[in-house]
């Protein structure tokens, strides 16, 4: 490294005036009147020993007058500041900036270049400053110790990885005075072995040292150094070809003609051109060897990042010299980065190479090593990731499709069923590119054709073939906004599908298949929705954006394009599909995104009458619920009032219900005929009415027709009889469920009279018995069904429906009783909480398949949230989820997520009652175990053990926080200690009670016990045990031991404090001088446990409670360290019992004092601990480094011991960079062949994770 080159003392100096500098601005100097002059004679023996560096630093009164910055002239108006703060600030002309510190540089090349030095010191954050005297007399390595030695350890942050305003643009300025600085040195300063030669020494010094800080900012510089010089070694390339194309031409003249001194003057020229060129190859050399090698595999992902990314623009800026296997390995290799930041810049490096097509030759050894990784970086667990590697597939096929096989495109096919919008889009291109992007000579003469003969009609196909092939049929959403960007004008061609779907294929052409029109009219329906609502499908987007006045535009004029278009083809399509119920439903929602002033402005009424009477035959067709509810929602679009349409559909609709009232009455009638049993032709009448007049409930106000009588009286026979057929009983209930909620809708409107209310009431109650009656019904899909909609029922008509002020229907609010609570809860045990295997079974001949098994549990989830949700909304009583909760543990896969949101919900609501619900779960359970294997069970059995896994998962979901939950944890040991003694033992005190081992339960919870509250509920504790229960040793008696250990444990202090634990990480091994915490903090103990304790206590007894008698003088004498206790007086002052219970509380200082030692053994365990942990971060050679380590770390690449290289096969630590020649350069010998070997920080674990 070089700090001050060595030079002879009686070495002859030339003086300042005497320097070849000059114009440094002046960028084309093709014909070298700017050159230097004499390059190599006299600026390379302009170097300065270190016995002048300080002749000329203040000599002439030169570089130190009143208008110098760090001896530079203020040209920017910025006095007396330093480069750093000028850069800093960001507000100057860096152009200006460059140039001041040029000319000082000319006046005193020392003085300037100690200003760089500093700036680059000061850059990183540290507040050392480099003095004339270091510069002269220490190696570069000693500057850099005194500088660490300088640096600010206490904190992390240094100006590259600052927040806040005035650092925003600080690495954008720090790069571009780079850039700037080697542009305007490019013509002399750079070559006079002098500055380059420091400025690269010093920033390879920095870069090995052990500071993050350093090791950032100078390969920042270093490589924004690189980058500059390659553009040099670039326009240098230029002017030698320029220069010996000249040559060239001159000396082809005829002799006559020929000018000897020009040819002279220019081989004077292509001589010094060839000496920059290498001595910017030994820089880049330098800068390449020294800096990026060690670098790009830094510990610190940012300082690889930087390393990619920079290769990568040399590649590309000057790929002659750079694009070759040799430089590109590396960025392979680190494509297998555990960091997605420098995968990332691994991918846009080389999409910026792929993006050029004349560079596809030299990438081709590359792409045939490395094509697998990229392909399979689609799959990236970091989005952006996977996102920019299917950006270069694409761009690498659009180089060559002979590249990625079919198996590769496969791969990113399916990506556009992601629910990760933007890599669906990236894929949706990729496929686009690959399938539709091709157009054929003769497509070139179809391109004015419209419909079936447009060039769009094979790729429309294209479309549908690709998507038939996918096997997601319900996917075409996503399949249509993946390809929406890319293919607008394709998906946007309504017109050729409809072509495609009406008109007869032309000779030759083969015919749609009935599964292809079924995939088509989905196509057409998803890219009409895409077009008129102008957001992505569900789970796509974040919500729905503001359109642009130019995306508005767009959508009105699509909606317009789509009504003229459809209102005419829609009803000859409904025509021709009409029997098919899957084509049927989707073309019918079509009209929902029609503009319907169309129909009157562009005079259509006809075809809106042939419409309404397709919709009416359609109805009369079918019995399907999915074309019943589309009809209803068509006619529920086209009855708009603000339409002068209205009146022409809301008479068809009328008339069509009327109908079917009217028939539903009449066939009712005969169907509940006394004395007659219904035939199945009568029930198949009745039912399909009942469909039909039900989907058009659901969207329709069909009070008028007053359905309720005659619905009520269809179930209640149903009831009375029991030989209902279900379809019947299910619709029947669903449509007077839609009849309630009508005549609701009315009530609350309207200024609605007390007889409404009262009739709406009398219904209501009605109703909701008649589904509690249905609970109990045999057939099961009945009672899903009752029990759904009473669900539904208690929900709506409970006290939340005063809210908004609707005092006016507090007659309305029903409050389920006891009895049709225990109803509910317990077919939630019966139908939810089951085996897998035991739900199939139960199915009528339901094929045991994955899909039926998913979709069951779908099912039986709905039904514990409809319950779950009277739980959290106080419709039934809170304890009623003790039921539901101790299923948590057993069901968590599939009702894990609804348990704890319910448990959660009902904490918000009261957190005391929530936590006595949940020790009321426990001791269900426990009760059911004893109830199973007694008394005498093994606590080692798996069934215990469950409960105590399930209470340690009850601990857990309190959180953190324990003062937030105080009062409810010690309502649940309170309740907990209660159940444990409420059984005595039949055979006397001497043997546990019954229950005793439910404190065993218990003991998970007592980690979120306060300390003050610990021993307030020991104190409680002991209320109910008497002094021989505390003598005792047997195994039986351990659960009350254990239990009074855990109140114990942790006396003198907070177990942990969660405080004390955010600090200690906070607080991190950074800061080498602070020794960790060996004791915990301490608090006044009289003071806080008599205030704590009292509360606590008084309390209590404000709840009523029987026991929690106050005892100041035991709670503070057994909780105080055992040194402090005269075993005699306070024995006797403590306890006035009896003489033979003198022996207790020895008992109690030997725990005491055992757990104190204990204490104290942790505490220095976790001294060593720490201490151990600073030693092994200061050794540690760890790869990939977490950021929150200390600013003083180890590197994993540094010059005192160095790992070894990545490439063993290569010995590219002695490759130099080698510019290509030029036409009068010698030829480059062949490349070697090269062997990738991607090392120790590739991780294939980046991989394997799932988009959708």
């Amino acid at each position: 490294m070089i700090a001050a080159p060595e030079i002879p003392t009686d070495f002859t100096l030339l003086q300042e005036d005497h320097t070849c500098i000059c114009s440094d601005t002046d960028f084309e100097d093709i014909e070298g009147k700017n050159q230097k002059q004499g390059k190599g004679k006299t600026c390379k023996k302009g170097k300065k020993g270190p016995a002048e560096k300080g002749k000329s630093g203040n000599g002439g009164g030169k570089p130190g007058g009143p208008n110098r910055m760090n001896g530079h002239h203020q040209q920017n108006g910025v006095e007396n500041m330093m480069l750093f703060e000028v850069v800093k600030m960001g507000k100057s002309a860096m152009q200006s900036v460059v140039d001041d510190w040029i000319e000082s540089y000319k006046h005193d090349r020392d003085i300037a270049l100690l200003d760089l030095i500093n700036f680059f010191i000061q850059c990183s954050g540290c507040k050392g400053v480099v003095t004339a005297e270091m510069f002269r007399h220490m190696q570069n390595s000693e500057i850099i110790r005194k500088m660490t030695e300088e640096f600010d350890e206490d904190s992390g942050d240094y100006p590259l990885t600052m927040a806040g305003p005035q650092w925003k643009k600080f690495k954008s300025s720090f790069c571009e005075f780079i850039g700037v600085l080697v542009r305007q040195c490019q013509y002399s300063i750079i070559y006079d072995e002098y500055m380059m030669d420091t400025v690269i020494s010093l920033l390879t010094g920095l870069s090995d040292s052990q500071v993050r800080a350093f090791r950032h900012t100078s390969t920042l510089a270093a490589m924004k150094l690189m980058t500059a010089l390659v553009n040099v070694a670039l326009n240098l390339s230029i002017n030698m070809d320029n220069t010996q194309r000249q040559y060239e031409a001159e000396r082809n003249k005829i002799i006559g003609k020929r000018a000897n001194d020009r040819l002279e003057l220019l081989l004077q020229k292509r001589k010094e051109l060839q000496e920059n060129q290498d001595e910017i190859e030994n820089m880049m050399n330098a800068i390449f060897k020294g800096v990026f090698v060690h670098r790009y595999r830094d510990a610190i992902a940012e300082i690889r990042a930087i390393c990619i990314e920079e290769i990568g623009i040399w590649m590309k800026m000057y790929s002659d010299a750079f694009l070759n296997d040799s430089y590109l390995k590396y960025v392979g290799w680190t494509m297998h980065d555990k960091q997605g930041e420098v995968r990332l810049k691994c991918l846009t490096a080389l999409q910026g190479l792929y993006y050029n097509k004349e560079l596809n030759s030299k990438l081709e050894l590359f792409t045939s090593r490395f094509k697998d990784r990229i392909v399979s970086m689609t799959l990236d667990k970091e989005y952006d990731v996977a996102v920019q590697a299917i950006k270069l597939l694409t761009l690498v096929l659009q180089s060559s499709e002979e590249v990625l096989t079919a198996e590769d495109c496969e791969n990113v096919y399916h990506l556009v069923y992601s629910a990760h919008r933007p890599v669906a889009v990236a894929a949706g291109e990729f496929l686009y590119k690959k399938l539709f992007s091709r157009r054929d000579a003769e497509d070139d003469g179809m391109l004015k054709r419209r419909g079936r003969q447009s060039p769009n009609a094979n790729l429309v196909k294209t479309l549908v073939f690709f998507f038939l092939e996918s096997e997601l049929h319900e996917h075409a959403a996503y399949l249509v906004d993946s390809m929406w960007d890319c293919a607008t004008d394709l998906l946007k061609d309504w017109e050729c599908m409809n072509s495609l779907l009406l008109e007869e294929p032309l000779n030759g052409e083969e015919p749609l298949t009935d599964r292809q029109e079924s995939a088509l009219i989905e196509i057409m329906l998803c890219t009409i929705r895409q077009a008129a609502e102008c957001h992505p499908p569900v789970g796509r987007g974040t919500g729905k954006r503001v359109l642009t006045a130019k995306e508005k535009k767009t959508q009105l004029d699509d909606r317009t394009k789509i009504t003229e278009l459809f209102a005419v083809a829609l009803p000859q399509l409904l025509a021709k599909y009409s029997v098919d119920a899957e084509k049927v439903t989707n073309l019918l929602q079509l009209p929902q995104y029609f503009d319907l002033e169309i129909y009157t402005t562009g005079r259509l009424e006809k075809h809106l009458d042939a419409l309404l009477r397709q919709i009416r035959d359609i109805v009369e067709k079918h019995t399907d619920i999915d074309v019943l509810e589309a009809c209803s929602k068509t006619y529920h679009a086209l009855c708009n009032e603000e339409f002068t349409i209205f009146n022409r559909v809301d008479i068809a609709r009328s008339q069509l219900i009327d109908e079917l009232a009217d028939k539903f009455n009449r066939l009712l009638e005969d169907f509940l005929q006394e004395g007659e049993e219904p035939d199945e032709d009568d029930a198949y009448q009745v039912l399909s009415t009942l469909k039909r007049i039900t989907a058009f409930h659901n969207a329709h106000d069909l009070s008028r027709w007053d359905l309720f009588g005659c619905n009520y009286k269809l179930l209640k026979t149903g009831i009375e009889n029991g030989d209902m057929p279900e379809q019947i009983v299910i619709h029947a209930l669903q449509c007077t469920h839609y009849v309630i909620l009508w005549q609701l809708a009315k009530v609350t409107e309207s200024s609605s009279t007390k007889e409404d209310l009262l009739r709406l009431k009398k219904q209501m109650r009605v109703f909701c018995q008649i589904c509690q009656h249905y609970l109990t019904n045999v057939n099961t899909a009945v009672k899903e069904q009752a029990f759904t909609i009473l669900c539904d029922v208690l929900m709506i008509f409970s006290h939340q429906i005063m809210t908004g002020g609707r005092d006016m229907l507090e007659p309305l609010v029903y409050t389920p009783d006891s009895s049709l609570q225990s109803e509910l809860l317990s077919f939630i045990l019966d139908h939810v909480f089951i085996d897998q295997d035991d739900d199939n079974n139960s199915a009528d001949g339901q094929q045991d398949d994955e899909a039926s098994k998913i979709e069951a549990l779908h099912k039986r989830r709905n039904l514990l949230a409809a319950f779950c949700k009277l739980i959290v909304y106080t419709v039934v009583e809170m304890n009623t989820a003790a039921d539901i909760f101790k299923q948590y543990m057993k069901y968590y896969n599939d009702y894990g997520d609804i348990i704890k949101e319910t448990m959660s919900k009902t904490r918000q609501i009261d957190k005391i009652q929530c936590a006595k619900t949940l020790i009321l779960s426990l001791q269900q359970l426990f009760n059911e175990m004893i109830q199973e294997n007694g008394y005498n069970f093994d606590r080692s059995s798996p069934t215990f053990s469950g409960i105590k896994e399930l209470a340690r998962r009850f601990a857990l979901t309190f959180g953190l926080d324990q003062l937030k939950t105080r009062e409810a944890i010690a309502m649940l040991h309170k309740d907990g200690i209660e159940f444990a003694f409420k059984e005595p033992n039949p055979q006397g005190e001497s043997h546990p009670p019954l229950n005793l081992a439910f404190l065993d339960i218990l003991s998970e919870f007592s980690s979120k016990l306060l300390r003050q509250d610990k021993r307030t509920v020991y104190v409680y504790l002991e209320k109910f045990m008497t002094f021989q229960m505390s003598l005792r040793r047997e195994d039986v008696w351990l659960p009350l031991m254990s239990y009074r250990n855990s109140l114990l444990a942790g006396g003198d202090d907070d177990t942990m404090s969660v405080i004390s634990g955010i600090s200690s990480r906070g607080s991190t091994v950074r800061n080498k001088k602070t020794k960790p915490a060996t004791g915990k903090r301490k608090v006044p103990e009289a003071e806080e446990s008599s205030s704590s304790d009292s509360m606590w206590l008084n309390r209590e007894q404000s709840m009523h409670t029987p026991v929690m008698m106050q005892t100041p003088q035991l709670t503070s004498t057994i909780m105080r360290e055992p040194k402090r206790l005269r075993p005699d007086e306070n024995y006797m002052g403590v306890y006035p019992m009896q003489p033979e219970h003198h022996q207790a509380p020895l008992d109690y200082k030997q725990q005491e004092e055992a757990a104190r030692q204990q204490q104290e053994r942790a505490a220095m365990n976790y001294v060593k601990l720490r201490t151990n942990l600073q030693h092994a971060i200061r050794r540690g050679t760890s790869l990939m480094e977490d950021d929150e380590e200390p600013i003083v770390e180890d590197v994993m690449m540094s010059s005192e011991g160095r790992i070894e290289d990545l490439n063993e096969g290569m010995d590219f630590d002695t490759m130099d960079i080698d510019l290509p020649p030029s036409k009068n350069r010698r030829e480059r010998t062949e490349l070697k062949p090269d062997f990738f070997d991607p090392a120790s920080i590739m991780d294939e674990s980046v991989l394997g994770v799932s988009m959708f």
